[in-house]
């Protein structure tokens, strides 16, 4: 189970030497961990979880019939992703930067159908974000589903980069109980206009 003290401290620890990359000081609540996978179940396939941490969104992942052998934990911080290869032995751990996610060896025996991101993509440069974009949709299957959460007030992916991928951005829901409170957004592909 996680959100213990000992992760607590460890999320802390880590926002305060790269705040920027951790952007909060503590990790995400149950609350907006379930929102966040209230449209992935066993059925899903494989699930690529960007920036993991503690592994608050994996726990919940798990809970909605998820195989651990079919979560792939994508996390760039080295204390972060030896406690995630330690709590789930079966999953598949990588330590890299998501902007690389092209190159992401991928092992899985399904395939991928959502990809879950606790990334802060509005404290990142507008070529990272198009660069994990970019990588996550390489590996989702057609009808897939990239799964992010906001602090913000609308979806933290601009208009001008969707549009030039080919992606829509649909709201999911918010929640109060989330400290600060978060919203979540489907971000798929758009299907290509018939002709009459």
């Amino acid at each position: 189970m996680t959100n213990s003290p000992t992760d607590a401290f460890l999320f802390f620890r880590a926002w305060l030497s790269a705040p920027l990359r951790v952007a909060s000081v503590t990790p995400s609540g149950r609350a907006l961990s379930s929102l966040m996978t209230t449209e992935i179940s066993a059925n899903t396939g494989t699930v690529i979880e960007l920036g993991p941490g503690t592994g608050v969104f994996t726990d919940a992942l798990l809970r909605r019939g998820v195989a651990e052998k079919n979560l792939v934990l994508v996390e760039y911080g080295a204390e972060f992703a030896n406690q995630l290869s330690d709590r789930f032995p079966t999953a598949q751990t990588v330590q890299m930067d998501a902007a690389q996610l092209r190159k992401l060896p991928l092992h899985a025996s399904a395939p991928v159908g959502a990809v879950v991101s606790g990334l802060p993509l509005l404290s990142m440069p507008l070529r990272k974000v198009h660069a994990i974009l970019e990588g996550a949709f390489s590996h989702l299957r057609p009808g897939g589903a990239f799964y992010q959460f906001t602090y913000g007030p609308k979806c933290p992916i601009a208009r001008p980069l969707l549009d030039r991928l080919g992606l829509k951005a649909t709201y999911i829901g918010w929640t109060l109980a989330n400290i600060p409170p978060a919203a979540v957004y489907r971000i798929t592909r758009r299907r290509p206009r018939t002709m009459l």
